[in-house]
């Protein structure tokens, strides 16, 4: 194999380790909808910010579960019924 390879093979590999050690560390990330906060901004006819509507995505939690996290608990969820 060319060094090309073996460095994108590695780069990807070292990618792919630290977003499962993120997934591990911290599996709630914030919601990509309202930024974490749990509700949408607006603003008023003279432009100062108000609380809008709560996040219809998060129900106002403002949290997220990672992607990562949800393939790892899928995964070990059938696991465990599979091994009952």
């Amino acid at each position: 194999m060319t060094p090309l390879i073996l460095a994108s093979l590695a780069a990807a590999l070292l990618v792919g380790l630290g977003y499962a050690a993120l997934c591990a560390a911290q599996p709630f990330g914030d919601c990509r909808k309202c930024k974490g906060i749990g509700f949408k901004t607006r603003t008023d006819r003279k432009g100062r910010i108000k609380r809008g509507r709560d996040c219809r995505r998060c129900h106002s939690v403002g949290k997220r579960i990672r992607v990562g996290r949800h393939l790892y608990n899928l995964a070990h969820r059938t696991w465990r019924t599979g091994t009952r």
